[in-house]
């Protein structure tokens, strides 16, 4: 089932299959766009590792929901919707709606528009110079294939991340040529390309996408940067119950999350008086992904990465002892904290994000 636009009736009754971040989004788009729609559970297939409620809202095994006539939002990643909408149909509950990538974009792109009233990127003035635009697509070697092929657009750049740590090729650009920390991706992920990016980018405006997750930027947008002098284009934030600081539960060891503080408070410190303030709020930015011009990325490089690197000095086990990708998930947290502390001082605008699966 493929819906180009959610629409709900006033008054219905709602179940939200899902409890995490695209769930905790889609609920707060519909409260506020929907507010004569009532949400009466979240479904998981298991309570392990979720809370028993949300806003007062119980979270609820899907076996013990018996509702059939209940409309139910599948607001979890795309790759679930298949299996998902499975088994609610043997279940005899055939009122689903798989909110997709696209989808769950519309949804948020109206929310952040009409309640929150971010800069819409795809709302600015057009100019009539094109900016200069170089984004680098992360890529894996254990990456999945994707099941649908797409025409990547001619300033989009596959570039590999984590080279230097297999003999096998998916990408002509690596993030291991020239100055590098390849080697460090089993703990960085793709931010081993962001840093060969702030190092080796030469265009005007730069960017990291990731090879199945990338923002929503159309070839029109690039009339728009320029003219309007964005800073930097992020995706839309997520939203987290009860707020931000519960992220770091699901990812991070309390150790590796004191350890970021620390090196915080010894590089940044400004930042890290801050942090505790703006982590109160409920949104943040995930996956690391962004466009910015040359300039605001290579400080935000030049920012970010000290930071970590003092970070795996601090943590036990020393980041050169392991490889879980922790370093990755706190660069979500700093990113998010960076852009949040600069929004004071930067021009930034926002957009969708879009997922290929």
């Amino acid at each position: 089932m493929q819906i180009e636009k959610l629409e709900l009736e006033n008054g219905e009754e709602i179940a939200i299959y899902g409890a995490r971040m695209v769930a905790m989004s889609v609920y707060h788009a519909i409260r506020a766009l929907y507010p004569q729609c009532r949400v009466i559970a979240f479904l998981v297939t298991s309570r392990v590792g979720n809370r028993a409620e949300i806003d007062g809202i119980p979270v609820m095994e899907l076996k013990d929901f018996s509702k059939k006539q209940v409309k139910i939002l599948l607001a979890v990643q795309d790759n679930y919707h298949r299996e998902i909408g499975a088994e609610l149909e043997k279940r005899g509950m055939l009122h689903y709606i798989p909110i997709n990538a696209k989808l769950e974009a519309a949804l948020m792109e109206r929310y952040y528009q009409e309640v929150e009233e971010l800069p819409f990127l795809h709302s600015l003035k057009k100019g009539t110079e094109k900016a200069d635009l170089a984004v680098y697509v992360s890529k894996f070697h254990g990456d999945k294939p994707l099941k649908e092929q797409w025409e990547p657009a001619t300033w989009m750049h596959p570039i590999q991340a984590g080279a230097a740590l297999t003999e096998s090729s998916v990408a002509q650009l690596k993030d291991n040529q020239g100055e590098n920390i390849s080697r460090k991706n089993g703990n960085y992920s793709e931010l081993t390309s962001t840093y060969w990016i702030g190092k080796h980018g030469t265009a005007e405006y730069l960017g990291l996408y990731h090879y199945r997750r990338m923002l929503d930027i159309t070839e029109e947008d690039l009339y728009r940067l320029r003219e309007n002098k964005v800073d930097a284009v992020l995706s839309y934030p997520a939203i987290y119950y009860p707020n931000i600081w519960t992220h770091h539960e699901y990812y991070l060891k309390e150790g590796d999350w004191a350890a970021m503080v620390q090196a915080l408070q010894e590089q940044a410190p400004e930042y890290a008086r801050d942090l505790p303030e703006l982590f109160y709020g409920k949104f943040f930015l995930n996956h690391n992904m962004l466009v910015a011009q040359k300039k605001v990325f290579r400080e935000y490089c030049d920012w970010l990465f000290p930071i970590l690197e003092r970070t795996e000095e601090l943590s036990e086990p020393r980041g050169w002892e392991r490889a879980d990708r922790y370093i990755g998930y706190l660069g979500e947290n700093l990113t998010t904290l960076y852009f949040l502390y600069n929004q004071r001082n930067l021009n930034l605008v926002y957009t969708g994000r879009r997922m290929r699966i």
